[in-house]
Formats: structure tokens, sequence, C-alpha cells
């Protein structure tokens, strides 16, 4: 059967991460991608956790528990080039915002392109950037537009970018991007 696209998403990521490896989770939320990619990368792995809410990042570390390999990031993951210095294996985005939290926060595509540009320089060949786009609301329409614009005029000596929807459902059904970096890109 064909995934649904959650499940999906995690599917791109454990095909390529391995313990060990250095892991970004571009919105934090309430943490389950935290964990789940913490739980990939195991305790000899790094995860970097980005958030502009406190209490997004807040409600994750109840989540995660005692698990020290994550490092919890009150900033925007435009910014995650200033915290993170290393190669990236892989990185999850979750657009949109917080699950029952404030709706008028939400992702943009001022701090959503810049940041998947600085993560892409930090990928290995190989990695990838996994974007779970949830476009049901205003801002949430203008940021797909312009990422798919965006996106369409990468390079494909650069990158392979897929794009993973169900056509067939209503109300503005999330969909994936996946970003593969090539080898000797």
């Amino acid at each position: 059967m064909l995934k649904r696209i959650l499940p999906q998403a995690k599917i791109l990521a454990e095909e390529i991460i391995q313990q060990g490896d250095t892991v970004v989770d571009a919105t934090c939320g309430n943490g389950h991608d935290t964990k789940f990619l913490a739980a990939c990368t195991g305790e000899s792995g790094r995860v970097y956790s980005f958030d502009v809410q406190e209490q997004a990042l807040a409600n994750a570390r109840a989540l995660v528990g005692t698990m020290d390999h994550i490092e919890f990031i009150l900033d925007s993951h435009a910014n995650a080039d200033s915290y993170i210095d290393t190669s990236v294996k892989a990185a999850m985005f979750n657009l949109g915002y917080l699950p029952r939290g404030d709706q008028s926060i939400t992702t943009s595509h001022e701090s959503t392109m810049p940041a998947i540009e600085k993560i892409f320089n930090l990928l290995v060949d190989g990695g990838r950037i996994i974007i779970v786009v949830y476009h049901g609301h205003p801002a949430g329409k203008t940021e797909k537009d312009v990422l798919l614009e965006s996106l369409s005029k990468w390079s494909q000596k650069e990158a392979q970018i897929l794009k993973y929807q169900f056509i067939n459902q209503k109300n503005d059904a999330p969909f994936i991007i996946c970003i593969e970096k090539n080898r000797n890109a």
C-alpha cells in the first residue's frame, strides 16, 4: 500500500540515517520528529532541534525525556548555520503552525527558503532534506508556492528534488518535498 505522508517522510529519513549521524529537526513543534531522529541516530549521534516558540520546545523536551544527544534551540531555522558546525546527514521540516498552538505563528518562505539553502550547504553527499508542506492556511499557500517555484529552478547537477503527493484528497492535503544532495555536487 502507498504510505501516508508522515510515514513516507520518516521512510525517506530512515533510508539514509545511521547511528552516529548529525541531523536537524528544523521545525521542532511538539517534538515527534525530534524523538524519531534521535532514535535513528542513537546516543552517538546529534540532533539539532529548532523552534521559535518556547512552548514548542517545552513540549518536545517533555516528550523526549532524558535523551541528551539533542540540542534544543530557541531560534529560527534560518539561523541553523550559526549553531551547526559539522556535516549533516538529514533534516526534516514540518511547515505550518504548532498543532494545538497559536495558529497565527506559522513558518514562512522568508525563513524557510534560507534555512533550506543553509542546511543544504551542510549536507553530506547523498544527504536529504525532507519537507512536509501543510498549505491549508493562507500563509501556507504562499509558502508552498514560493518553495515549489524556487526549488524547481535548482540545478539537477546539485540535487534531485521529489514531490510526493496524493492528488485525489480534499482540503489541501499535505505533501512531501525531498531534496537529495547529489554525490560530488
